[in-house]
C-alpha cells in the first residue's frame, strides 16, 4: 500500500518520518536486482549506501522530502578499470538535480507554460530559487532544443531587438534578437546581440530547404537586420514595418518641433509655449482631430511657427502616412518613389530631407508590404510576452535562463512531450 500511494516504481517504502511544523520524510530504497560491473560485466557488490534528500511534490497538504537510500556499488575485480559507481534511476531523480522527476516537469510547466515564478514554486515545495531553476532549465532545455517539430517550416519570418539586461556599474545594456514565425506568432528563438553575427549565425544552423520556404521577412528600418536577410535568405522579399515608418515620421516631425522652439525662444518647451502646447495634436492623425482640434493647432502653429517648418513636417508626416492607404502595388511604388524625392526638396526642413532619402533607400521594403500585407506585429507581439518573462522574474543576469524561460512561455513548445523528455 505504501508504494502505491508513493507513487514510484521498482521502489520499497523503508518508512516515513513526520517531523511536526516540518515536511514529511519518505525513506525509500530501489528493488532493482544486483548491478553488473559496467567495465568489466560481472556481479557487483554494495559498497554503501548513502542518503541522498531530494524535493518532491507536496503530499496530502505537506511539504514532502524523498530520502533515497542509493546503492554504491563495487567491482570486485581489482583490475577492473570501475572500482565503483552510484546507481541512478532516472524515474527517481535526474543526476545532478535535487527535485525528484515528477517534481522537476510539473515545476517546469507552472514556470514554462503558466508564467509563474520560480520563487513561487520554490515557497510551495519548500526549497530555494536555485533547485527550481537548475530542474527548470534542464527539462525545459530539452522540451525547446531537442523536439526538432517545434520550428516548423514558416514562411513568413520577422527580426526585432529586446532589452536583455543591464549590467555593471554603468548599467551597460546587453540586448537581444527575437526570430519570430510571424505567420503563427510563435518565438523560434532568442539571440544575444542586436547586431547582424547572432541572427546569421542562428540561420547558418538551418538547411537550406528550411531557408528556402521562407518567402516574406519582416523588419523595422534595422541596417543589421537587413544584412541579415540579404545574406541568409536572399531569395526571400524584405518588408519593412508601417508602424516603424509611421514612427519614423513623428519622430522627425518632432525633431523640428524642438529645433524651432530652441531657435524661436532661445530654451526647452515650456508649458505656455505654443510649439509645446500642440505636440500631441501633431502627432495624432489628421483624421481623429475634430474641429476643434484642428482649429486650436492650426491657431498655435501660426503662433509659434514663423517660418512653416513645423508646419511642413506635420504635412510630411501625414503624407507618409498616406503610403498604406493605396491598394495597388505598382500605383504605391510609384506614389513612393516621387514623395522619396520630393522630400528632398530644399525648401523643406533638413529632418524632412532626411526621412526623404530614408525612404529612398528602403523603397523597395516599404512597396512591398501592398504585396504581402505581413508586418512585425506578432513579432513586436512575442516581445511583449518575453517583457512579461522579464518582469515576473524581476529581470535576469544569465542569458541562458533568459532564453529557455522566453522560449517556454512565447516559443510554443509541444507540451505532450515533457514526460518524455531526458532533462538535461
Amino acid at each position: 500500500m505504501c508504494e502505491l500511494l508513493v507513487g514510484l516504481p521498482a521502489v520499497r517504502v523503508l518508512g516515513i518520518v513526520d517531523e511536526p511544523g516540518g515536511p514529511l520524510f519518505v525513506h525509500i530504497e530501489t528493488t532493482g536486482g544486483r548491478a553488473s560491473c559496467p567495465g568489466c560485466g560481472g556481479r557487483a557488490t554494495v559498497k554503501e549506501r548513502d542518503s541522498v534528500v531530494l524535493v518532491d511534490l507536496p503530499a496530502f497538504g505537506r511539504r514532502t522530502r524523498l530520502v533515497w537510500r542509493k546503492h554504491r556499488w563495487a567491482c570486485p575485480s581489482r583490475l577492473c578499470a570501475w572500482p565503483s559507481w552510484t546507481g541512478e534511476e532516472p524515474t527517481i531523480a535526474a543526476p545532478r538535480l535535487v527535485l525528484t522527476d515528477r517534481a522537476g516537469r510539473w515545476a517546469t510547466e507552472q514556470v514554462g507554460r503558466c508564467g509563474r515564478t520560480v520563487d513561487e514554486i520554490g515557497v510551495e515545495l519548500g526549497c530555494d530559487w536555485h533547485t527550481v531553476n537548475d530542474a527548470v532549465i534542464a527539462y525545459g532545455t530539452a522540451l525547446v532544443d531537442d523536439d526538432p517539430h517545434r520550428i516548423g517550416a514558416p514562411t513568413a519570418v520577422g527580426l526585432d531587438e529586446t532589452l536583455f539586461a543591464r549590467v555593471g556599474r554603468w548599467r551597460t545594456q546587453l540586448w537581444s534578437t527575437s526570430i519570430v514565425n510571424v505567420g503563427a506568432g510563435q518565438l523560434l528563438d532568442v539571440v544575444a546581440g542586436r547586431d547582424s553575427a547572432g541572427p546569421c549565425a542562428w540561420f547558418a544552423e538551418r538547411s537550406d530547404e528550411w531557408r528556402a520556404r521562407i518567402e516574406w521577412a519582416t523588419l523595422d528600418l534595422s541596417g543589421p537586420y537587413r544584412v541579415v536577410f540579404d545574406t541568409m535568405l536572399p531569395d526571400a522579399t524584405q518588408v519593412a514595418d508601417p508602424f516603424h515608418l509611421v514612427k519614423l515620421a513623428n519622430t522627425k516631425l518632432d525633431e523640428v518641433r524642438r529645433r524651432v522652439q530652441n531657435e524661436t525662444l532661445g530654451h526647452r518647451g515650456r508649458k505656455t509655449d505654443p510649439l509645446y502646447r500642440c505636440r500631441r495634436l501633431l502627432t495624432k492623425a489628421d483624421e481623429r482631430l475634430d474641429d476643434r482640434g484642428r482649429s486650436k493647432l492650426l491657431g498655435l502653429l501660426e503662433a509659434g511657427d514663423p517660418h512653416g517648418e513645423v508646419r511642413m513636417a506635420w504635412h510630411a508626416k501625414e503624407v507618409v502616412r498616406s503610403i498604406y492607404d493605396h491598394t495597388d502595388a505598382d500605383l504605391a511604388e510609384a506614389f513612393v518613389d516621387r514623395l522619396g524625392h520630393d522630400l528632398q526638396d530644399q525648401s523643406c526642413p533638413p529632418e524632412v530631407r532626411q526621412m526623404g532619402r530614408t525612404i529612398l533607400r528602403w523603397r523597395d521594403q516599404i512597396v512591398a508590404w501592398h504585396r504581402a500585407h505581413v508586418s512585425n506585429g506578432p513579432t513586436e507581439a512575442v516581445n511583449n510576452l518575453i517583457k512579461r518573462v522579464k518582469r515576473v522574474a524581476f529581470g535576469f543576469k544569465r542569458f541562458r535562463n533568459y532564453r529557455i524561460r522566453t522560449l517556454l512561455y512565447a516559443g510554443k513548445p509541444n507540451w505532450d512531450l515533457l514526460p518524455t523528455v531526458t532533462p538535461r
